[in-house]
Parts: C-alpha cells; structure tokens; sequence
C-alpha cells in the first residue's frame, strides 16, 4: 500500500519552509494528496486579566493572527504550485493547541510530517510536539529536524531493529518507503543474544521478510559498550549516506525514558536526517 493522504503541519518556525518543500517532494513522488495544517494558539490569560484587555488590543491581535495565517497559505499555495500538487492539495487552519490539532486530523491522513522542536528558537512558540502525537495521532511520523535542508527522502533508508513491536509497527508503516529505495540497511544496536533476543544472526529474519517485499536489503548489527545505541543509529546514517531512518518508538513509558533516558527521547533531540516513527 503507498501512501496516499500525507498532513504536513506548517507553522512560523524557520525551518518550516524546509518541511513543507519536503512533504511536498514525497506527495508528488507518491502521487498523493497533501494537506498543511497551520494551529494557531492564543496566549490563555487568567479571566481577570482578559476582561481588562482594551478592545483595540483584542482587534489588533485578531488582525495579527489573520495576517500571519494568510501568509502561511501563500505560501503553501506557491509550494503546492512549485511541486504540480495544486490539484492534490488541500490548506487548513485551526485555532487551538497545535499537537491536539494535528492529533485529531492526523488520524485521517496515512502519514503525518511534523518538525523537530528547537530548543533555542522554538521554546517559546506553540509548535505541535511530536512525543505528544505519537500517543495521541495513532499514526506514524515522520519528524524532519530543525537543522538543514533534505534534497531526498528514502532512497537509502537506515531501519533501527530491536525485534518489539513498535519496531515492527514502523517497518510496517513505512513499507510504501522501503519497497522504493534503493538500499535499506536493517542494523541492530547491541543485540541481545538467546531465544528471547534476536538470535545468532541479528536482522537477519527481518531482512528476509523485507527481500519478500521486494526490498533491496542488508542487515548488519554493532556491538559495542563505548558508544550510545542512538549515536551508533546516527554514525551509520551519515557514514552509509541516509536519508531516512526509520524505527519503532516509546518501547517503554515516556516516564521511564524521561527518567532513565531511551532511544526515542534521544532521537528527538539529536537527529539528524528525517526520522519515521510509530508507536
């Protein structure tokens, strides 16, 4: 099955255009319909203090946020028009907390394209976050970082393999990518050994079920106790030339990995080429 209803979710973060431009290159490679979803959240203040806000602060607040909407869907009309996908599109606005949002669209879309926050310059905008919407959305992401401009998407494809479920649940999702590449590399990080870890040959049963998908597939594994399982992911997407990893998320409780640290918190903060996620 390919993916035929993607949500990209547009804000004013700098590194929005970016985002847009690849959902849209996907969109057109996939021949799909694409949706930009702009949320935008209001400053709640306690009762007390709204009912003291003049009216000519309220009216030039209103103005405000229908200026900035209207320059978002220009130039989401301008992308869509750039990429042939005028006909497969579709613009919508909210108002309201933007991961709620994108939460509840999402559920109608095949693959939601959403940023990766930035602690500098994002913490003070109300951004949908991306942890939030893999709990919420029931649909896998596909969170492009902050930080540079990705020319392609999916031709040489990293998948994280640890044999759970959601690492299952990701290849699954992402299966309209995998069958297009034209290399996936399935890595284990520190496997672990006996009938209860991923045997002899790590990646190898998983490799075997993609060669049937007609994946061009390679499965490796590293073991190793100097580098961190997240940053052995990220090593290898750079050294192999990825442009795409893909793994499962939240294995355990995101209070766990707060406290103990995981993968997908890692990921979230440290990617570095676009990352398909499921839950």
């Amino acid at each position: 099955m390919a993916f035929k209803d993607l949500l990209v979710l547009v804000d004013d973060t700098a590194a929005s255009a970016a985002r847009l431009d690849l959902a849209a290159r996907l969109a057109a490679q996939s021949e799909a319909h694409l949706t930009g979803l702009y949320a935008v959240s209001d400053i709640m203040l306690p009762g007390y203090i709204e009912a003291e806000i003049p009216e000519e602060l309220r009216a030039n607040r209103r103005r405000s946020v229908q200026e900035q909407t209207a320059r978002a869907a220009n130039h989401f009309t301008d992308v869509m028009r750039q990429h042939g996908l005028t006909d497969r599109s579709e613009w919508l606005s909210a108002e309201g907390d933007p991961t709620i949002a994108a939460a509840v669209r999402g559920r109608y879309a095949d693959l939601i394209i959403v940023g990766q926050p930035d602690p500098d310059r994002d913490r003070d905008q109300p951004i949908a976050q991306p942890a939030d919407l893999l709990f919420e959305s029931g649909r896998p992401l596909l969170v492009v970082p902050y930080a540079g401009r990705f020319s392609s998407i999916g031709e040489r494809v990293l998948v994280g393999w640890n044999g759970s479920r959601e690492a299952a649940r990701a290849i699954g999702d992402a299966m309209p990518l995998l069958t297009r590449a034209k290399r996936v590399v399935v890595m284990a990080a520190n496997p672990k050994p006996g009938p209860r870890g991923l045997g002899d040959e790590p990646c190898a049963d998983i490799a075997r079920h993609l060669s049937h998908h007609g994946c061009k597939v390679e499965a490796t594994h590293v073991a190793t106790d100097v580098v961190e399982p997240g940053d052995t992911l990220l090593n290898t997407a750079a050294d192999e030339g990825c442009d795409l990893l893909v793994m499962g998320a939240y294995g355990r409780s995101r209070l766990r990995e707060l406290v103990l640290g995981g993968m997908t918190r890692f990921m979230l903060h440290h990617m570095t080429v676009p990352v398909l996620m499921s839950h």
